[in-house]
């Protein structure tokens, strides 16, 4: 019988693309996730029944424990940008991944990989980045053997980074761009999911690995980088970090005012904070070089799916070719 692998989180941005490349390479994939009946797309990456999206709540022992049996790898890929009702820092990130690791040491569960993110640090400012290192601890007291993953910002035809930013270029002749010498690594997301895959399927040493990609990028580059791939000139300017965090922090009010009816995706006071340091692989850390994986550059990707944020969208290239035409 194929080899069966959890993954927590299995329905979103990372954990799609883990779960078709395990099954393209023969694993019988279960996704846990909050809403099984928004995850059906998961199973069209496999054959049928190989694939199968399961409920989960990572806050509840018993939920946690059924979506886990019979296992023979765990791979937590549960995290958030954002707090939404009982879904914080602490819970998802750090109780929750603990959670997951005590259990799956309790069932011998053979191969458990957790994703963090880099800058994880139980001592920082930021309460994401503080919640993801105390994560990273609560994963490493169950299981010393894990594979921990810290990818920096991830890009891929669904992500919330490129993708807002294209958004913004259409809002005017100006990008005010937060954190805009902030450097950061940008990483494809499929690259990520390589690693994941090569994690619970035991070639990859226990540890914890920085992911990034091969060019290291300040957000005033990245914007750049969208302005010119979607068509549109727009001057950039930096917005302080001052600012920054005074407008998170109105965000983070107006959320907290209608009860959490209205989600903050904009930008948040933490975010702010975050975007005061840099987002990149460390010095002599492992990472993708030991893992055997090239990374592809933002600029070799990105173009494939911002399209739909130039001036006539999809038809942008053929207005301008006709451009050329000479009436006879």
């Amino acid at each position: 019988m194929s080899r069966l692998v959890t993954i927590y989180g299995g329905s979103g941005f990372l954990g799609r693309q883990i779960a078709r490349l395990m099954a393209r390479d023969g694993w019988r994939v279960r996704v846990a996730c909050r809403r099984p009946n928004l995850a059906g797309v998961v199973r069209t990456y496999g054959s049928v029944g190989q694939v199968e999206p399961v409920p989960c709540n990572v806050r509840d022992d018993l939920s946690v424990t059924a979506a886990l049996m019979d296992a023979d790898a765990v791979i937590n890929c549960v995290g958030i940008m954002v707090r939404q009702g009982p879904n914080s820092f602490d819970a998802v990130h750090d109780e929750a991944a603990g959670r997951i690791a005590r259990i799956a040491a309790q069932r011998g569960v053979g191969r458990f990989v957790h994703v963090s993110a880099i800058g994880a640090d139980p001592d920082s400012d930021s309460r994401y980045a503080a919640s993801k290192g105390r994560g990273e601890a609560a994963v490493l007291a169950h299981r010393p053997d894990a594979v921990i993953l810290r990818p920096s910002v991830m890009f891929g035809p669904d992500d919330k980074f490129f993708n807002r930013i294209g958004s913004l270029s259409r809002l005017g002749p100006v990008m005010l761009v937060p954190g805009a010498s902030a450097e950061m690594q940008p990483v494809y997301v499929e690259d990520v999911a390589c690693a994941a895959l090569k994690a619970a399927s035991g070639q990859a040493e226990p540890g914890v690995y920085e992911l990034g990609g091969p060019d290291v990028m300040t957000m005033r580059q990245i914007a750049r980088l969208v302005a010119d791939t979607t068509g549109r000139r727009r001057a950039i300017i930096g917005m302080p970090n001052w600012m920054a965090g005074i407008l998170g922090g109105m965000f983070d009010a107006a959320q907290w005012t209608t009860g959490g009816l209205v989600t903050n995706r904009v930008i948040t006071r933490d975010q702010a904070r975050l975007l005061r340091r840099p987002n990149r692989v460390g010095q002599g850390v492992m990472g993708f070089a030991e893992l055997g994986i090239h990374p592809v550059a933002a600029a070799a990707v990105v173009p494939e799916y911002l399209w739909r944020f130039r001036p006539s969208g999809q038809y942008d290239a053929i207005k301008a070719s006709a451009k050329n035409l000479r009436e006879r």
